[in-house]
């Protein structure tokens, strides 16, 4: 079977040193991102109708500590993707992430916060997406074990606490990812972008008005 990821892809976060695991990224992880970056702009400019562009984790600002996770996010924006609703597919030394986010350097972020509130898209996404208010921690929790006063509280969280963060997706255990071919991951990898999309839509433009 044609695997996408493999064990040794996630060994790469036990590699020691800064400059050391920098170079283990940059020449077995930084490949997958190009390839992901180019299939996956294109897919999210077809389906969302904007033009969407690639940003690979380049970790420019460490100077002592690796990095402990890495990634490729998709905004509809050239120059970068902080200050905008993104998504990103990437990995923790335990599982992959396929995910939305608005983190902290978000330019509307409590207008975006707000929008969310008026709709039910967060709460009704399937049991086994996950959600978070911080993107520097791998946990996250699942949807089936979060309340509705959960979700609402890290929307309201959001929008009211300056470092208020929203992250929504899907994990992929390490055992898992290393499992699925090609094909497999793109299908799990679409899946999850098509679903996370209308919450996308409402971030970018507002919740859609009933007729």
């Amino acid at each position: 079977m044609n695997h996408f990821w493999t064990d040794e892809d996630f060994h790469v976060f036990d590699v020691p040193g800064l400059d050391e695991r920098m170079d283990e990224l940059k020449r077995r992880i930084r490949p997958k991102f190009e390839e992901l970056g180019q299939i996956y702009s294109s897919y999210l400019s077809e389906v969302d109708g904007q033009e969407f562009f690639a940003h690979i984790a380049k970790h420019a600002r460490r100077t002592v500590n690796p990095p402990q996770d890495s990634w490729v996010a998709f905004a509809a924006n050239k120059r970068g993707y902080k200050a905008h609703p993104h998504f990103q597919i990437g990995l923790w030394g335990s599982h992959i992430f396929v995910i939305l986010a608005v983190i902290y350097e978000a330019a509307e972020k409590t207008r975006m916060a707000s929008d969310l509130l008026e709709t039910r898209e967060v709460h009704e996404l399937p049991e086994d997406f996950v959600l978070s208010g911080d993107h520097t921690k791998p946990e996250a929790g699942r949807m089936d074990d979060m309340t509705s006063e959960d979700v609402t509280g890290l929307l309201i969280r959001l929008r009211d606490v300056k470092k208020g963060e929203l992250v929504i997706g899907r994990h992929l255990s390490r055992a898992d990812a290393v499992t699925m071919s090609k094909e497999e991951f793109r299908a799990f990898t679409e899946n999850t972008f098509d679903q996370l999309l209308p919450i996308y839509k409402t971030l970018t433009h507002g919740p859609k008005i009933s007729q």
